[in-house]
């Protein structure tokens, strides 16, 4: 994929046409071209070229996308940093990905330059907001083959072994392609981005940017009642956002006041999800397609999206064709239509592996097949359904209790606004179940959330599951914590809980 051929035919064929809005600025094709050209040539007189790390330590902003963009024009390998890593968290990641320049935002609790010594790699930091002092004309055209590297993704950014997606410059086509295939995305539309760019999920929507036409409208941070305005205000089309965003929005009590009816479709990401969260948001925006959709960091998201014919959002869709997925079990045997195991996947999008990690790698890739870590099965039309995540499963005397199941049951009961379900140990069982709910506020005249009490939610999922999968304990929060994609945060309610025990 050629960036700088892209970017220039879109500065001639939209010149004048919004490409990005970002706190009212409004970045035309032409000069979204413009700028991405002067950051390449500031880049290349510093000495980056092709394989060269250059790591994005931003929120979102104009900035990250001119950065992606001009790192990928001179074949360098782009390392986004997620802008809550503290300072162990980058140094880690900044060392195991031999980052030789740093592009990044001034934060008051973290010193840059300490930064920078501990990483014997990095020569350079930008900080923005980056100034042009003189213009680049002469830039080679860097000669990139579809195997070169591309991009560093971190999962986390943990001290101890980051662990690093690798993706290539061919994978740079999955998204697109998949978009292609599953929607009918056209210069005419308008997307709100409200994830990081750090995450694929917000890469995602630059590649729509610059692939098909359209308008990005650029959020820093979700924050649900400016997500709606902004909907509101520049005529969004389409979205793709996670559940606990979706239930953001749906706590809002103004919600009822946006004007939604501009939205054509909006995609659910982070499977498994409740289907009742999107049906509670259609009422909001019914000239909507409601779309489920499923896929990794490794895998070139999305692989598997809800047609635009169906309206089965309990599933997470059917596959793209330019990947092969299956079920099979612990023995890596295919299962039949209905049964559950193991979602793998195969095909030209899954990543070169874990970068510096062949040990994790070879876990994860195993005779050409991805093993995803997601429970699932397939039903006799070929929709798949995600049940959970082989460590969400629990198992309690010897019973299988999928977590999301479980945490389905309770968003049926009119006052839960969110739920976390986690496996604990037991003496007796082994594991038990245990539920974590916030209630939605309760309004003056009487909510839904009014005198709720742990009793009745435990009565409630009695009539809507077997008894061995009823929590066997219930906490009612104010909150859950959260990722910075916006996805409830289980391993810290885990960490929480064992905290406490001990």
């Amino acid at each position: 994929m050629n960036i700088q051929k892209l970017l220039q035919e879109n500065s001639e064929k939209y010149a004048q046409k919004p490409a990005l809005i970002f706190q009212d600025q409004v970045v035309t094709f032409s000069a979204l071209y413009e700028n991405v050209l002067k950051l390449t040539g500031l880049l290349y007189s510093r000495d980056i070229g092709k394989s060269d790390k250059v790591a994005i330590y931003l929120p979102n902003c104009l900035e990250y996308v001119y950065s992606y963009l001009a790192c990928f024009c001179l074949g360098a390998v782009v390392v986004p940093l997620d802008y809550m890593l503290k300072s162990d968290e980058l140094v880690s990641c900044l060392g195991h990905s031999e980052t030789k320049l740093l592009i990044a935002k001034a934060k008051k609790d973290l010193s840059l330059e300490d930064i920078k010594k501990q990483v014997p790699s990095l020569q350079e930091i930008l900080l923005t907001p980056i100034e042009y002092n003189e213009t680049y004309s002469q830039i080679p055209e860097a000669s990139i083959s579809p195997k070169d590297p591309a991009l560093i993704m971190y999962t986390s950014g943990t001290t101890g072994k980051p662990k690093g997606i690798l993706l290539n410059y061919r994978h740079l086509e999955g998204s697109p392609r998949a978009m292609e295939y599953f929607v009918d995305l056209s210069d005419k539309d308008i997307k709100l981005v409200a994830i990081p760019f750090s995450h694929i999920g917000g890469f995602i929507y630059i590649q729509n940017c610059v692939i098909f036409g359209i308008t990005l409208v650029i959020m820093e941070r979700f924050q649900p009642y400016e997500f709606l305005k902004d909907v509101q205000k520049y005529q969004v089309t389409c979205f793709h956002i996670v559940p606990p965003m979706y239930n953001a929005l749906l706590s809002l009590k103004q919600l009822e006041e946006f004007d939604l009816s501009s939205l054509r479709w909006v995609v659910v990401f982070g499977a498994p999800s409740s289907p009742e969260i999107l049906e509670r948001f259609h009422k909001y925006c019914p000239n909507a397609r409601l779309l489920n959709g499923w896929g990794m960091t490794e895998t070139c998201p999305p692989n598997t999206v809800t047609p635009l014919d169906s309206d089965n959002v309990a599933s997470v869709g059917k596959p793209a064709p330019h990947c092969r997925i299956k079920i099979v079990d612990e023995d890596g045997r295919e299962l039949a239509v209905n049964e559950v195991g193991e979602v793998v996947i195969s095909g030209w999008i899954v990543m070169d592996g874990y970068y510096k990690d062949e040990e994790t790698t070879n876990a994860m890739l195993r005779n050409g097949w991805l093993h995803t870590g997601d429970l699932g099965r397939f039903d006799s039309e070929g929709f798949l359904y995600i049940v959970g995540r082989k460590k969400e499963m629990i198992k309690v005397a010897g019973q299988i209790v999928y977590a999301p199941e479980v945490e389905a049951s309770f968003y049926k009961h009119p006052a839960v606004q969110e739920v976390a379900v986690i496996g604990i140990p037991d003496a007796l069982k082994g594991e038990a179940v245990k539920a974590f709910v916030v209630l939605k506020p309760a309004s003056p005249a009487g909510g839904p959330g009014e005198a709720v009490t742990v009793e009745d939610l435990r009565y409630f999922a009695r009539q809507h599951l077997a008894n061995f999968k009823v929590p066997q304990s219930i906490d009612i929060c104010e909150v859950l914590p959260k990722n910075r994609t916006g996805k409830i945060d289980k391993e810290a309610l885990k960490r929480d809980f064992e905290t406490k025990v001990v």
